[in-house]
C-alpha cells in the first residue's frame, strides 16, 4: 500500500467513501434521537455525557478512516473489503447507541473496536510496503490504535455506573495517537480531498437534522390540531439549516490546510461542528414535543436546546473554519455576534425562539453576503 501524493490533481471523494459516510448516518440518527427523548423527558443533563461519548465514537472512527484514505486509498480488493468491515462495525456501533444512554457500552464498544481494528491492519499494510520514517510512523499508528482498543475492551468489564467516566482517559489517548505517530513524518493527506470529505459529512449531518425535524413535525401534527404551533418551529429550523449550509460553504478552506498543525486543529475542531449540527436536529424534535404538550421542559428550556447548538455551530465554524477568509472587523465579528443574538432569542421561549433564531441566522448569512459583495466591488474598483 503505497502513499498517494499531496500534489495529485483532481483528488475527489470516491463512491466507496460516500457509501461509508451514508452508513454512518444510522449512528448519527440514533444518537440524536436518544438525546431528544432524554431531554424531552427532563433527563438532558444526565444524557449529555453519553451523547458526547457516542458522538466521539462516530466522529473519531470516521475521521481516522478519512485521513488514512486521503493518503493511502489504493482501491484494491483488500482495501474495499476492509472498508466493508468498518461499515459493519459502524452498524454494530449504531445498534449499541440506545444502550450507551443506559450506561451499557458493550455493544457500542464492540462496533468501535471492529472499526478501529481494521485500521490496525491498514497501517500494518502501509508498514510492510514502506521503509524508514514512513514505516516507523505506520507502526506507531498500529501500536497506538491497538493499545487503545485493548483499553476499550477492559472498560467493558468495569461496573456500568462508572464505564462512561472511566473511558475518558482512553478518549484522550486515542486523540494523542496521531500526534505521536506523525511527529516526525506526516502522512501525505490531500488538502482538497480532506476539505471535500469534511464538507460532505457536514452535509450529511445537516441532512439528518432536516430529516429529524421533518419526522418530529409530522408526528406532532398527526392526530392533533397543532399545525399552527409547529409551523414556526419548522420555518425556524429550515432557516437555521439553510444558513448553516451557506455559512460553512461560503469559502473554500483547502488553501488554509498547509501543515499538520493547521490541519489537526481544524480536523479536531470539527467534532464540535458535527456535534452541534446534529444537536440542532435533536433540539428541533424537543421543541416540537414541547409545542404539542409532550415535553416536561419549560418554554425557555425547549428553546435553549435549539438555540444552544445553533450558537455553538456558528461560533465553532467561525473559530476553526470561516475566520481564515475574513477581512476587516465587520466580517470578522459577524458570526460571533450572530451566535450571541441566537442565544438572546432563547428568552422568547418555545416556538417563537426557534423562529427568531432562524431569522437571526438568515440575517447573519445575508449580511455576510453583502459584506463579501462590497469587498469584491471595492477590489474591482481598485
Amino acid at each position: 500500500m503505497v502513499r498517494r501524493e499531496r500534489t495529485e490533481e483532481h483528488r475527489a471523494s470516491t463512491p466507496l467513501e460516500c457509501f461509508f459516510d451514508l452508513c454512518f448516518v444510522v449512528a448519527v440518527a440514533q444518537a440524536g434521537s436518544q438525546l431528544a427523548h432524554a431531554v424531552a423527558a427532563g433527563h438532558g443533563w444526565n444524557a449529555l455525557p453519553h451523547y458526547l461519548l457516542v458522538f466521539f465514537g462516530i466522529w473519531w472512527a470516521w475521521m481516522n478512516f478519512t485521513w488514512f484514505a486521503s493518503a493511502y486509498d489504493n482501491d484494491d480488493v483488500a482495501y474495499r473489503v476492509a472498508t466493508f468491515v468498518q461499515i459493519t462495525g459502524a452498524l454494530v456501533f449504531a445498534a449499541g447507541v440506545p444502550r450507551m444512554f443506559e450506561s451499557r457500552i458493550a455493544v457500542a464498544v464492540l462496533g468501535f473496536v471492529v472499526m478501529r481494528t481494521v485500521m490496525i491492519t491498514q497501517w500494518l499494510r502501509v508498514a510492510s510496503a514502506s521503509s524508514g520514517p514512513e514505516r516507523s510512523m505506520a507502526l506507531r499508528y498500529a501500536g497506538g490504535v491497538a493499545l487503545c482498543q485493548s483499553l476499550w475492551v477492559v472498560a467493558v468489564f468495569l461496573p456500568h455506573r462508572v464505564q462512561v467516566w472511566a473511558v475518558l482517559p482512553v478518549v484522550v489517548l486515542e486523540m494523542l495517537v496521531p500526534l505521536f505517530a506523525e511527529r516526525r513524518y506526516p502522512t501525505t493527506w490531500h488538502p482538497e480531498h480532506i476539505s471535500e470529505r469534511y464538507g460532505l459529512f457536514t452535509l450529511i449531518v445537516l441532512g439528518e437534522t432536516v430529516s429529524a425535524a421533518t419526522v418530529a413535525v409530522q408526528s406532532g401534527v398527526n392526530g392533533h390540531d397543532d399545525l399552527g404551533k409547529v409551523l414556526p418551529i419548522a420555518a425556524g429550523g429550515l432557516l437555521i439549516c439553510f444558513s448553516a449550509w451557506w455559512i460553512y460553504f461560503a469559502r473554500p478552506i483547502h488553501g488554509y490546510l498547509r501543515s499538520n498543525r493547521q490541519a489537526f486543529v481544524w480536523g479536531y475542531g470539527h467534532y464540535v461542528v458535527f456535534l452541534s449540527a446534529a444537536g440542532i436536529g435533536a433540539g428541533l424534535e424537543v421543541a416540537v414535543e414541547h409545542a404539542v404538550g409532550a415535553s416536561h421542559l419549560s418554554a425557555t428550556g425547549a428553546a435553549a436546546v435549539v438555540t444552544g447548538p445553533t450558537a455553538l455551530f456558528l461560533f465553532t465554524v467561525w473559530v476553526i473554519h470561516s475566520r481564515h477568509s475574513k477581512h476587516g472587523a465587520a466580517q470578522m465579528l459577524l458570526l460571533p455576534v450572530g451566535a450571541l443574538a441566537v442565544l438572546a432569542a432563547t428568552f422568547l421561549g418555545g416556538a417563537a425562539a426557534v423562529l427568531a433564531a432562524g431569522v437571526v441566522c438568515a440575517a447573519t448569512t445575508a449580511a455576510g453576503v453583502l459584506l463579501h459583495l462590497r469587498e469584491a466591488g471595492a477590489g474591482q474598483a481598485g
